[in-house]
This record gives structure tokens, C-alpha cells and sequence, in this order.
């Protein structure tokens, strides 16, 4: 599950993909995403401080996607925020004697490597895409 941090970062990145180019103002962004414009604020900072949009003050002015986005995978979008899948490396009930994952652990661990190769390999440019007619962001 994707936290509701990454999923509003999500958002905000796919809508400054549809917009390539085009600086929005964080109202447009909320607005366009649905997102409350104050958490917004800090997810897109969060995505300014990991470079993957840039964001310009005054007249003009907004945030835009610091690379095209065929360059920007879901991954790094959701790593920027903190709200990437942890893999499990150890024991997570902590006993001493687990040297290695037990098969439980073994195969959650697997899952998640799955979900992260499957967001490694998946760009916004894919995201905006649509192969049912259904866009990234749907219209209110």
C-alpha cells in the first residue's frame, strides 16, 4: 500500500507531466490533483529537494518536472517523499537467532522487490498513456 504522501506526490508529478513545460502555481496543482494545497506545499518541496521538479517564485512563476518525464520513474517520485516500499532486510519481530529471513518474511520481502522493479521500470511518460481511454487524471 501507498501512503497517502506518496500518493498525493504521485498526483502532483503526473499532473506537471500532463503539463510539460507549462509552470504551475501549487493552487492549480491542488486543484488539478485534488490535493489539500497546504500538504501539498511540503510533498512539492520534498520533490524540489530531491530534484525532480524545480520551483520558481514571482510573476510567471511555478513548479515544473526537472526532466523530461520519460526520465522520472515512479520509484524515484515515491523515494522523494519517503514513501517508497522498505524492503525487509531482517527479522522484523527482532529474534537473535534469525540469520536470514524465515519463509513468511522470505516471500513478503519478494513481493515488495516485485512492487519496486515494477515502479523502477515505470516512468510518468507511461502513466500519461492510456490505452482504455482512461486518463491519469480524470476530469471532477
Amino acid at each position: 500500500m501507498i501512503s497517502t504522501t506518496g500518493e498525493y506526490a504521485l498526483r502532483a508529478a503526473v499532473y506537471l507531466a500532463q503539463h510539460h513545460g507549462s509552470p504551475k502555481t501549487t493552487a492549480q496543482i491542488a486543484e488539478g490533483t485534488q490535493v489539500p494545497q497546504g500538504y501539498l506545499s511540503k510533498v512539492l518541496q520534498a520533490m524540489v529537494r530531491a530534484e525532480l521538479i524545480h520551483g520558481q517564485r514571482g510573476l510567471g512563476g511555478g513548479f515544473t518536472l526537472q526532466r523530461e518525464p520519460s526520465k522520472i520513474n515512479i520509484l524515484q517520485v515515491l523515494k522523494a517523499v519517503d514513501a517508497a516500499p522498505q524492503r525487509i532486510k531482517r527479522c522484523p519481530l527482532g529474534h537473535k537467532g534469525h540469520t536470514s529471513l524465515c519463509p513468511l518474511h522470505k516471500l513478503l520481502d519478494q513481493s515488495i522487490a516485485t512492487t519496486e522493479n515494477a515502479f523502477r521500470q515505470t516512468d510518468l511518460q507511461t502513466l500519461l498513456k492510456s490505452t482504455d481511454g482512461i486518463t491519469a487524471l480524470c476530469d471532477k
